[in-house]
């Protein structure tokens, strides 16, 4: 198996990661200095070998990482705590008081992780992820919005809600099992996560049906996004080789888990809306009683 070795360099260099230890989950990319006040862009002096597979993976996890990132800053701009009052940001905040907190830390999240992926690549002599030539979708045109090229777009989403009955069941998807989607008009046609232009921000005084089915939609997508970390990590971090790389993929992964259990407890909170053929039913109806629906049975029942 063919290992890489990190670059040597003429100026003394304090190690990337000190005793071993890695911590590079929901704080800031500061919180993964260890010991003393290490830099974590820093180039390491030497360090253990990393394989070829690793560094796959790490590529890998920095390409997602640099997705979410972008799909995330979209919502920050338009529903974080900086973003302006607007219609969207109280739809959201009908969810949960502290919608536009939890929205902004979550991007806080996925700028760490993947920064801290891309310097540890290039610590190892690997090469950086860069996704910059894939930036040609369009910007909301909402006031608040950065005018930049995207690499997602939030304005024509079809969201599968079949994570709300997998992870309350007992039965296995992995033999044969398939689950209901909780909302079936969000997993048909094309929605909006974001207001598209200024119109759709609304009024933070008088919420639409529309605005709020906006909001609506964005807090399942969030958990269906949150998704995909959560299993992603623990998988691969069973095909590294390197003990350092393990520790780093254990060490982010808790923090997307964590973020999934954030955003389904909030879905479990988007009021009753119809806006056209989107239809966001009402959760605490008898028909939402059972075991598989129930809003607030978050922790997972399948193992």
């Amino acid at each position: 198996m063919k290992r890489i070795t990190s670059a040597k360099k003429s100026t003394s260099r304090r190690s990337f990661l000190r005793n071993g230890i890695v911590s590079a989950g929901a704080a800031t990319l500061s919180a993964t200095v260890m010991a003393k006040e290490l830099s974590a862009l820093e180039p390491p002096e030497k360090g253990p070998e990393i394989t070829e597979g690793d560094v796959a993976i790490l590529q890998f996890l920095a390409a997602a990482e640099l997705i979410e990132r972008d799909l995330w800053q979209q919502y920050n701009e338009l529903g974080g705590v900086d973003a302006a009052p607007s219609g969207y940001v109280a739809a959201l905040s009908v969810l949960d008081g502290d919608m536009s907190q939890y929205i902004s830390d979550n991007t806080d999240d996925e700028i760490s992780h993947e920064t801290f992926l891309n310097a540890y690549l290039a610590s190892k002599g690997a090469p950086m992820v860069n996704l910059d030539e894939f930036r040609r979708l369009p910007s909301s045109r909402a006031p608040g919005a950065a005018q930049i090229g995207r690499l997602t777009n939030l304005m024509q989403l079809t969201v599968d809600t079949s994570w709300w009955t997998r992870y309350r069941n007992t039965r296995n998807p992995d033999l044969g099992a398939s689950f209901p989607q909780l909302i079936p008009s969000l997993n048909k046609g094309q929605h909006s996560a974001i207001p598209r232009n200024e119109a759709e921000l609304g009024d933070a005084t008088n919420i639409s049906d529309h605005v709020q089915a906006i909001a609506n939609t964005a807090a399942f997508h969030f958990a269906f996004i949150e998704e995909g970390g959560s299993s992603l990590y623990p998988t691969l971090a069973q095909k590294v080789s390197n003990l350092e790389v393990l520790r780093i993929l254990l060490s982010i992964g808790p923090s997307e888990t964590a973020h999934f259990q954030t955003w389904h407890d909030k879905a479990g909170n988007a009021p009753q809306v119809t806006d056209g053929s989107l239809v966001f039913p009402d959760l605490n109806a008898p028909a939402f009683q059972g075991e598989d629906v129930t809003k607030n049975l978050i922790m997972p029942i399948r193992v």
